[in-house]
């Protein structure tokens, strides 16, 4: 009965991990295009703004956020059911990334709030590298849970920071292509 509670404990956690993520993603193309009507004559840059907001509120307050709660509550009720997993290496280092991505997660709500107030803070190319963010945490985590303790960490961050660099370029090919 335990094991099937754990995998149905699993199973609810991994979807919403991944609705949080899509969300996360989704927030942050939100924000560039918001950023980018600024750019815009007046009344088109009030009624793009006016729908970025509510297009934001909802996604943020309807699917992203209660997706982040329900993966942590999902994934502290299995901690709580296997507590030996707390004594492993790539748990805890999977719970760091976790906690990364929360902050990241805090500052996403920020710039929300931020447009909403009319500020500014962000260039549209700088939130297209924050983005990427968001995507190195979700290759390591992926990692982090498929191999867990048969991972060869050089490897493993070579890979990480291969990846890195291949969305900077990325970035870059895409900017200059917009242009």
């Amino acid at each position: 009965m335990q094991y099937e509670t754990y995998q149905t404990l699993k199973a609810l956690h991994i979807i919403f991990m991944v609705s949080w993520f899509a969300g996360l993603f989704y927030i942050i193309r939100l924000f560039i295009y918001h950023t980018e009507a600024q750019t815009k004559s007046a009344s088109e840059k009030e009624i793009l703004s006016a729908q970025f907001i509510i297009m934001e509120k909802k996604l943020w307050w309807i699917i992203t956020t209660p997706a982040m709660i329900l993966t942590l509550l999902f994934g502290i009720w299995m901690l709580f059911i296997n507590t030996a997993l707390l004594e492993q290496k790539w748990m805890l280092i999977k719970l760091g990334f976790v906690a990364v991505l929360l902050f990241y997660h805090g500052v996403c709500q920020k710039v929300m709030f931020d447009l909403i107030n009319n500020r500014f803070n962000w260039t549209s190319n700088g939130l297209r590298i924050w983005n990427e963010l968001a995507t190195l945490i979700l290759v390591a985590v992926v990692f982090l849970v498929e191999l867990q303790g048969s991972m060869n960490w050089l490897k493993a961050t070579l890979g990480f920071f291969g990846v890195a660099i291949l969305l900077m370029i990325g970035i870059k090919i895409y900017k200059r292509l917009r242009k």
